[in-house]
C-alpha cells in the first residue's frame, strides 16, 4: 500500500507533483520484437551462411548445406503493484492514481530494458571484445573503441540493409565520448549535438544512454563497465503480454490498486551482430 501518501496530506500542498527522476523503458525498438506469444518459450529461427562451389561441366551439383537453427527464448512474468488508500487520496489535491500509473509504467519499461541487458549478458559475441585498452589503456569510451566495434561488425558481414546499429552505454561512457576531441570536436564531427553535449549518432551507431538504474543496468566491476554495440537483427524479444497498466478497485482494502504487467524474454539469436565494448568509468 502506498503508506507514505499520509505524509503529504496536508491543508495546502502542491498540486504539481515532482516524481523522482527515473528512466523509461528505450531498448525495445533497437531489438527484433515478436508479440501475442501465447507460450512459456518462443523459438527464434536462424540461417546460416553458404557458399558457393566451383562446378565443372555435367558435374553433380553440391549442396551448401545450409545450416537452420532453433534459438529458444523463454518467458517470465513481472508486475508492478501499488495499492492507494482512498481516505488517504482524500486529503490530498492530487490525483495519486495518475502518479503511480506513470510511476509503474516507468518500472514495466526499465524491467523491459533489463530483460535485453540480461539476454545481453549471457551471450558469447563471435566478434572480438573491445577492451579497456583500445584507444589508451584502462580508457574510457572513446572513438577508437567506436571504430574497432564498427570495424568488427563488418568483419561479420553485418549490414544496415535490414536493420540499424544501436549502442546501449551508461552516463560515464557519454562523458568519455564527449571528452574525447575527435567525438566531440566540430572539427571532427558535422554533427551539431555532438558538439552541445548530446549524443545522438555517432559511427553509424544509434545512442541508448541509461542511468543508474535499481534493476541493475548495465553489468560493472571494478569500475569496468560492459556496454554493448549491436545490430536490430541479432537481439529477439519475445512477449506474451505487452507492458501494461491498470486501475482497479479493491473493496476488502478500501483502495484502488494500480497494477503493471509485463511477459517477456529476450535472447541473442545472432551472435555476429553483437559486439561488447569495455570501458572504465573515470572521475
Amino acid at each position: 500500500m502506498s503508506k507514505f501518501l499520509s505524509a503529504v496530506a496536508v491543508t495546502e500542498f502542491d498540486s504539481m507533483v515532482k516524481q523522482a527522476y527515473q528512466g523509461m523503458g528505450m531498448l525495445r525498438q533497437t531489438v527484433t520484437q515478436r508479440n501475442n506469444v501465447n507460450a512459456l518459450t518462443y523459438n527464434f529461427r536462424r540461417m546460416g551462411k553458404g557458399m558457393a562451389n566451383q562446378k565443372s561441366t555435367s558435374d553433380l551439383v553440391t549442396p551448401m548445406n545450409v545450416g537452420h537453427e532453433l534459438i529458444p527464448c523463454t518467458l517470465a512474468n513481472w508486475d508492478a503493484p501499488e495499492y492507494t488508500d482512498i481516505f488517504d487520496a482524500a486529503e490530498v489535491n492530487f490525483d495519486e492514481k495518475q502518479e503511480l500509473a506513470e510511476t509503474v509504467a516507468g518500472a514495466l519499461g526499465r524491467r523491459d530494458d533489463q530483460i535485453i541487458i540480461d539476454a545481453l549478458d549471457a551471450s558469447t559475441p563471435l566478434t572480438s571484445t573491445v577492451g579497456t585498452a583500445i584507444g589508451g589503456a584502462g580508457s574510457n569510451l572513446n572513438m577508437a573503441k567506436l571504430i574497432k566495434a564498427k570495424v568488427e561488425l563488418k568483419k561479420q558481414g553485418v549490414n544496415t540493409s535490414s536493420g540499424s546499429f544501436y549502442a546501449v552505454i551508461e552516463a560515464d561512457g557519454l562523458g568519455g565520448l564527449l571528452n574525447d576531441d575527435k567525438a566531440s570536436n566540430a572539427d571532427y564531427q558535422a554533427i551539431k549535438a555532438l558538439v552541445n553535449g548530446e549524443i545522438n549518432t555517432l559511427a553509424g551507431f544509434n545512442f541508448c544512454i541509461l542511468e543508474d538504474r535499481d534493476e541493475g543496468g548495465l553489468t560493472e566491476a571494478a569500475n569496468v563497465v560492459d556496454s554493448y554495440f549491436y545490430h536490430t537483427q541479432a537481439v529477439g524479444l519475445a512477449t506474451g503480454i505487452a507492458p501494461a497498466t491498470e486501475i482497479n478497485y479493491v473493496p476488502e482494502r478500501t483502495s484502488w490498486l494500480i497494477n503493471g504487467k509485463l511477459k517477456a524474454g529476450a535472447v541473442v539469436r545472432d551472435s555476429g551482430g553483437l559486439v561488447k565494448v569495455q570501458y572504465t568509468k573515470t572521475a
